[in-house]
């Protein structure tokens, strides 16, 4: 499994991934979940996956396909003229796999779906985030809604419902979505290190930070010391 999250906010968007795959307790594995659209200064695109890989891997490499071939530029996420369109052709895409490889799998009595954020930014235009279902149908993030999730999302969902609004700084933005992916890794043992950070700054029309934590990191592991000791605190001094 795995649990990815995108906030929008008034600052830019932050989006973390986690790298962990498993087919059972003995199977398994890592794999960046994070891809990068981006032509620095005109417009930048982030994609977070999570569900079937083969799913996810196949819409991916279509989407980079129709960016590198003039065949086929006018279904790229490159050309889209705004980023609601984006979201139409990754949407489609998403679709097309899902049902192409359902197919076979039906015949398996096996299922295989994916879902997806996308976040971006083209010059001319506003920053949106977007979550997209395996159906292809998408919603977006809003000022009342100002982040989205995927994969496993319940663990890391009630520190973003306490302290993000649009106004949250990119720095606490940060902060934010490293304390949910930690709630998610102590409580999900599908989800697992290392980590990929993305930041995009409102117009920059590129990645302004893109970072990978990985297991042995000496602040994430200090961050998560100080939040545990920090519920533990408030935990005891609650009154019942």
């Amino acid at each position: 499994m795995t649990y990815c999250v995108g906030l929008l906010l008034d600052a830019g968007m932050v989006l973390l991934s986690d790298t962990r795959t498993n087919a059972g307790l003995d199977n398994i594995a890592q794999y960046r979940k994070t891809f990068i659209f981006e032509e620095p200064g005109e417009r930048v695109i982030a994609i977070l996956t999570a569900g079937s890989l083969s799913v996810t891997q196949t819409t991916i490499a279509r989407l980079e396909e129709a960016v590198s071939d003039p065949v086929t530029d006018e279904y790229s996420v490159m050309s889209a003229p705004s980023m609601l369109q984006v979201a139409q052709v990754i949407g489609r895409t998403l679709s097309d796999v899902s049902a192409d490889i359902q197919a076979r799998m039906d015949r398996a009595a096996q299922t295989a779906t994916a879902s997806m954020i996308v976040a971006g930014q083209r010059r001319g235009g506003g920053m949106r985030m977007f979550l997209i279902y395996p159906e292809g149908n998408f919603i977006e993030a809003t000022a009342d809604t100002p982040f989205l999730q995927i994969g496993e999302h319940k663990y890391g969902k009630p520190i973003l419902d306490r302290v993000v609004t649009p106004e949250t700084s990119l720095t606490d933005a940060r902060k934010a979505v490293l304390l949910s992916m930690d709630s998610t890794l102590r409580s999900n043992l599908s989800v697992g290190m290392p980590l990929d950070l993305t930041v995009i700054q409102k117009d920059a029309f590129r990645v302004t930070e893109r970072r990978r934590i990985e297991a042995e990191d000496t602040d994430f592991q200090e961050m998560s010391r100080a939040w545990s000791q920090a519920l533990r605190d408030a935990f005891l001094d609650a009154k019942a």
